[in-house]
C-alpha cells in the first residue's frame, strides 16, 4: 500500500528538519524520510549566523539553540608548543536593536539536528528512518518515491534536502556546476582530549610537509572538533590511531592525550550549484542544491534559510492561497542567494575574505524578486525586498512579531488599512521607526518585506496574489 501526504522531504539533516517544522506549523501533511537509522552524528557545520538565530527564534527553537552552545573562543596560534600569538577568527560585531544576534553561535551540528527533531515531535511533524531512496517518479498530480525498505510513499510535492551527493538530484538528471576549493583532503574528527584549555580555538599553522591542524572545543560538549589538512592524496585514517598520529605529529598534544574518538570523516573542499533547484514537482535544498567549503560558516545556514524560503510558499500553494505558480519563485529567491554565499566561502577558505559582515547574512534580500513591490520613490534605505529589522513600535518588539507563520503588515506614521483575516495578517501600528520611516510594509513570512508603499495604494493587489484580504 502506498502512503500518501502533501510534501514528502528526503533527508533528516537540518534542511530537511527545519522544512519539517516549518510546514508542520502550518498544517501541512509533510513526512521527512532518512536513509540512516537514526540523526547523522557529527560536529559539521557547527556555525549558526544572526540571521538564522533570527530564522530559529521563528520556528520556536532558539531557545534551545542557546542553552545548547556558546560564543566562539578566541584563537591561539602554537609553535613548538608554545603560544604565540591571539587571532580573532571573526570581526568584531555590535549587537543592537536591528539585528540582536550580532556574532555567530557554536552548536554542533548534531544537537542542532536533536533540537530541530524535537520541536518537530512536539509540533506532531513525523521523521522515518532507514528509508532509503530507490526511485522516484513524477506525473502532473504528484511525485511518487519508493524505498528499499516500507511502502512507497505519494506526495504532492517532494523535497531532495539528502546532501551533496544527492540521490534525488543525479536522478533527475540535475547536474552541479562548480570547482575544487582545495585539492587536498580534509579530516574532521570529534573527540576527547585532556591537557588543553577550552578557552581558546588552538591553531597549529602548517610546517613542512604537514597541512594545518585546528582543535576547537564544541560549545555545550565536552568534545573538541579536529581539523586536518592532508597535503598528499592519500585516503584519511579515520581511525583513533590515525587520528592520534596526525594531531600528535602537528602539535604537542600526546597521542594518550586523545582518549575518544566519537566521529570522524573526510571530504575534499569544493563549491558547487545545482543548475536548477526545482524540477516539476521536486525541489534541492540545502547540500542537494550548493555544497560549500566550511570555511565562513555559510552552508548549514544558507540550507536553513532555503527550507526558511520554501516553507511558506508551499504551504500557501497547499493550502490553496496561491497559485501554483508561486513555487517558481524559490528558485528565483535562492539560487542567486547560494551562489552569492558559495562565492563568499570559497573567498574565506583562501584567505581573501574575513569572516565578518557578510557572512553573518544579515544582509540578504530578495530587491529583484517577481514577489517584491517597491511603490515609493528611490531611496537609500530600506527596500521592499530587504529583511525586515528589528524595532520596537509602540512596545511591540517586531520579531516578536514577526513570530509565526502569519504575514505582518507595520504601518509606521500612518493609518493602516482594515484587514479581513487577523490569524494571517498581524497589524503593527505606531509612529515612524527609524531604519524604517514612515509607510506601509507588508512583511512576508520569513521576515522579508514584501511590499512597501506610503500609502495603501496597490496593496490589496498585491496581498490578493497570497489569498490575503488586506
Amino acid at each position: 500500500m502506498t502512503d500518501h501526504v502533501d510534501v514528502l522531504i528526503v533527508g533528516a539533516g537540518p534542511t530537511g528538519l527545519a522544512l519539517g517544522v516549518d510546514l508542520a506549523r502550518r498544517g501541512v501533511d509533510a513526512l521527512v524520510v532518512e536513509r540512516g537509522a537514526d540523526l547523522s552524528p557529527g560536529s559539521r557545520g557547527k556555525g549558526i549566523q544572526p540571521r538564522t538565530m533570527e530564522v530559529f527564534d521563528d520556528l520556536g527553537v532558539l531557545d534551545a539553540i542557546l542553552a545548547a552552545g556558546g560564543d566562539y573562543p578566541v584563537g591561539m596560534v602554537w609553535q613548538d608548543g608554545e603560544r604565540v600569538a591571539e587571532q580573532q577568527m571573526f570581526d568584531p560585531a555590535e549587537t543592537n536593536e536591528d539585528s540582536p544576534y550580532g556574532a555567530p553561535w557554536m552548536v554542533p551540528q548534531w544537537r542542532t539536528q536533536e533540537i530541530l527533531r524535537a520541536r518537530l515531535d512536539e509540533l506532531g511533524g513525523r521523521v522515518s528512518f532507514g528509508r532509503e531512496v530507490t526511485g522516484l517518479t513524477q506525473d502532473e498530480d504528484g511525485v511518487t518515491v519508493e524505498f528499499t525498505s516500507g511502502a512507497p510513499v505519494r506526495a504532492r510535492y517532494a523535497v531532495a534536502a539528502d546532501g551533496g551527493r544527492s540521490v534525488i538530484r543525479r536522478g533527475l538528471g540535475i547536474g552541479m556546476t562548480g570547482e575544487t576549493v582545495d585539492p587536498n583532503p580534509i579530516l574532521v574528527a570529534d573527540t576527547r582530549i585532556t591537557g588543553l584549555d577550552r578557552d581558546n580555538w588552538h591553531i597549529f599553522p602548517p610546517r613542512g610537509d604537514e597541512g594545518f591542524l585546528a582543535i576547537c572545543p564544541l560549545a555545550g560538549t565536552e568534545d573538541f572538533q579536529v581539523v586536518a589538512q592532508l597535503l598528499d592524496d592519500s585516503t584519511p585514517d579515520l581511525s583513533l590511531d590515525g587520528v592520534r598520529k596526525i594531531v600528535a605529529a602537528r602539535s604537542h598534544v600526546a597521542p594518550e592525550d586523545i582518549t575518544e574518538l566519537r566521529w570522524a570523516s573526510d571530504f575534499r573542499p569544493r563549491a558547487a550549484l545545482a543548475d536548477s533547484f526545482q524540477q516539476g514537482r521536486v525541489f534541492l535544498a540545502g547540500d542537494a542544491a550548493h555544497v560549500h567549503s566550511p570555511a565562513g560558516g555559510q552552508g548549514l545556514n544558507t540550507s536553513v534559510q532555503d527550507a526558511y524560503n520554501l516553507g511558506w510558499k508551499l504551504g500557501a500553494v497547499l493550502r490553496g492561497e496561491a497559485p501554483a505558480s508561486l513555487l517558481d519563485t524559490y528558485e528565483e529567491e535562492r539560487r542567486p542567494n547560494a551562489a552569492e554565499m558559495l562565492g563568499l566561502s570559497t573567498k574565506v577558505h583562501r584567505g581573501e575574505a574575513r569572516r565578518g559582515e557578510a557572512t553573518r547574512q544579515l544582509g540578504i534580500g530578495y530587491r529583484e524578486s517577481s514577489l517584491t513591490a517597491e511603490t515609493r520613490a528611490a531611496s537609500d534605505g530600506l527596500r521592499a525586498g530587504d529583511r525586515a529589522p528589528n524595532r520596537t513600535v509602540a512596545g511591540v518588539r517586531l520579531l516578536d512579531a514577526f513570530r509565526g507563520p502569519h504575514w505582518t503588515l507595520l504601518a509606521l506614521g500612518t493609518k493602516a488599512p482594515a484587514t479581513g483575516d487577523g490569524d494571517a495578517v498581524r497589524v503593527v501600528a505606531g509612529p515612524a521607526a527609524e531604519t524604517y520611516g514612515t509607510g506601509l510594509f507588508l512583511v512576508r513570512p520569513d521576515g522579508y518585506v514584501g511590499w512597501a508603499g506610503e500609502t495603501d495604494d496597490g496593496l490589496a493587489e498585491y496581498a490578493e496574489r497570497f489569498g490575503l484580504s488586506v
